[in-house]
């Protein structure tokens, strides 16, 4: 069994269609990518998919097999990328995530303090939604990452940061405006968006703060980033809940009202994985309560 066959299953897995991720995600023919399923399938010693005119269905032993087929390519580019790195030069070298925004905050701090410690450091940055760092963390391709808690963390371990509490945001012009704070019931009828699947842990959040509250949200859009929401906001008059953080970004034309009562907040962590033992590292988690802000 090759590695290749494991990237093609798992590709006609996600795809749900041979002819799709022959197309689309491996650049070859389907009947080739047919074979090679073949292949696989007589190696393991049974069937992995149904195909029929709709796609193609895993079996039970196919859906088991999935979950093992991941595990192995992550293994696959972990190795890789451990066996990159032992071939670099001794000079020092950090890679480290934010979620994307977060890093404003809370890089000229981190950047001293590593410095201060390694002066010769290289830090290596990404920008990304907590999803894309947190599988890069399981890949190992970061060290670190300042990010939101996800739910399937595996070999991952975090620290608490800070905590930042959600408010209300929409156009400074808004009836909603005059108010000192706003409670839930006030949007009820208002054009309201969520933060899209691309951010779970912020759309998880406000969807249970508004079950709580017993109001049935019927979002009309969802937004991907900070900069859509400025967007869909000042083109559509709609309203969201964001990290208080986020007040630095926004131009004079929206505002934001704090939340009255109960008010929905969101981990800010740094996250990492377990077998992670370097100095670096360690130095980084020590020294996460000089990081804390306030989220203006």
């Amino acid at each position: 069994m090759e590695l290749r066959h494991l990237r093609y299953f798992v590709a006609v897995a996600d795809a749900g269609s041979l002819t799709v991720a022959a197309e689309q995600k491996l650049n070859t023919s389907q009947p080739s990518l047919s074979r090679q399923i073949r292949d696989l399938e007589q190696e393991v010693g049974v069937q992995l998919m149904n195909r029929s005119a709709q796609g193609i269905e895993l079996t039970p032993a196919g859906k088991a097999f999935l979950d093992h087929a991941r595990m192995a390519l992550v293994q696959a580019e972990a190795a890789k990328e451990a066996a990159l790195r032992a071939a670099q030069p001794t000079r020092p070298a950090f890679a480290l995530g934010f979620l994307s925004g977060a890093e404003i905050g809370l890089l000229p701090e981190v950047d001293r303090v590593l410095r201060d410690q390694f002066p010769g450091i290289e830090i290596r940055l990404s920008s990304e939604y907590s999803p894309v760092l947190a599988k890069a963390l399981m890949r190992r391709k970061l060290d670190a990452a300042f990010m939101r808690p996800e739910e399937q963390m595996g070999d991952l371990a975090s620290t608490r940061v800070r905590t930042d509490p959600l408010v209300f945001v929409f156009p400074s012009d808004h009836r909603l405006a005059s108010q000192t704070a706003i409670s839930p019931q006030e949007i009820a009828n208002e054009t309201f968006y969520l933060p899209s699947r691309s951010a779970p842990a912020a759309r998880r959040v406000v969807l249970e703060y508004f079950s709580r509250a017993g109001i049935e949200l019927k979002p009309e859009h969802e937004v991907h980033n900070v900069v859509h929401a400025i967007s869909m906001i000042t083109s559509t008059r709609a309203v969201m809940l964001l990290p208080a953080y986020t007040r630095r970004y926004l131009p004079e034309s929206i505002t934001t009202r704090p939340v009255k009562g109960e008010v929905p907040t969101l981990d800010l962590i740094v996250a990492y994985h377990r077998a992670n033992n370097s100095p670096i590292l360690k130095l980084l988690l020590n020294s996460v309560g000089k990081f804390v802000e306030a989220p203006s």
